[in-house]
């Protein structure tokens, strides 16, 4: 069978997080007033949409993706290549592509599995040359946005079982397959395969790695030494 290595993104690959990215499309819609009106929801709704996260990442989704509302499939799109070269691209930890290219050159497929949304996905995944990718996809009607996402929501323990349904659909052997990952969120994701590493993590995942004997792997610096079962690969 098949190993495949999983991927979060935001915190794990790259320091951006999913507050930034909404922050972005709503202080860029094409409407002066309704972007300045969108921004300032947005940014009134920071301290809220934190504490949603530390409760429940399913529900921080949720309520952050209502401020789509109203916006336009192909003006998501291109703000999508903007936000990646001016926001995205800049905040990818020194050692990312070095761990995706290590997993690649051993034999893994490299999979995002992530609550951001496709359109944003996209020009990230080109970047690190990842063409599997687990996200969500947000509602649209009439090419305008719901604020609501197709099911099914990815999140917490639907990022688990999503990576269990495509291991099953593409042959991949879960028990030899990796997973990265920084938030406590994904210990359902990082449990579900036979490497799991505890990526940039917080101080939850922190604790839960060490109580798990899970090694850690921080890609924020200029050198990193990566799990023994990446070697022969090595960070540079």
């Amino acid at each position: 069978m098949n190993k495949a290595a999983f991927y979060d993104l935001d915190g794990t690959l790259l320091s951006c997080n999913l507050v930034t990215m909404h922050a972005y499309y709503a202080r860029n819609d094409r409407s002066l007033i309704k972007s300045a009106y969108q921004l300032t929801k947005v940014l009134l709704s920071v301290p809220l949409l934190f504490g949603l996260d530390l409760y429940s990442r399913s529900l921080f989704n949720i309520f952050s993706f209502r401020a789509y509302r109203g916006m336009h499939r192909d003006r998501l799109i291109g703000l999508a290549d903007d936000l990646f070269e001016v926001t995205l691209k800049p905040s990818i930890f020194p050692q990312a592509q070095a761990l995706i290219n290590a997993t690649s050159e051993l034999g893994y497929r490299n999979v995002l599995v992530t609550g951001t949304l496709d359109f944003t996905i996209r020009p990230i995944a080109l970047h690190f040359g990842i063409e599997e990718v687990i996200c969500n996809r947000l509602e649209f009607k009439d090419h305008i946005a719901t604020g609501q996402v197709l099911p099914p929501l990815l999140a917490e323990n639907e990022k688990a079982r999503s990576v269990r349904v495509y291991a099953a659909r593409e042959g991949i052997d879960l028990a030899q397959s990796c997973a990265f990952s920084d938030s406590s969120a994904d210990v359902p994701m990082l449990s579900s395969v036979g490497f799991p590493v505890a990526t940039n993590p917080t101080r939850r995942l922190r604790r839960v790695a060490v109580q798990k004997n899970w090694p850690i792997l921080e890609l924020r610096e200029a050198s990193s030494t990566f799990p023994p079962f990446l070697k022969p690969a090595k960070a540079v």
